[in-house]
């Protein structure tokens, strides 16, 4: 089983940066995956698919994935960059 590992992006419609401190562990199962004839949605039996793990750390996530004896991918995010300025600046 592959696993990404990833911290996840804040929308864009929220500006609220609380929720996205975490590293997220997300096991990648699409082999098993059958589609719904009548309706056509993605179905199976395994589930293993729905399985997203919290961790504080990308250390933590990585430590868990090698105790479990999963193939893991790290995707790193880049840091957003906040400009702190002053409304007298507009003036200058």
């Amino acid at each position: 089983m592959q696993a990404k590992i990833y911290k996840p992006a804040k929308t864009a419609m929220q500006s609220g940066r609380s929720k996205y401190n975490k590293w997220i562990l997300k096991i990648s199962d699409s082999k098993n995956q059958t589609k719904d004839t009548m309706m056509g949605w993605n179905g199976g039996s395994n589930t293993t698919s729905q399985i997203q793990l919290q961790f504080k750390t990308k250390e933590d996530a990585i430590n868990y994935a090698k105790s479990n004896n999963l193939d893991y991918e790290v995707l790193e995010t880049s840091e957003r960059k906040v400009i702190s300025k002053s409304y007298a600046d507009n003036f200058k």
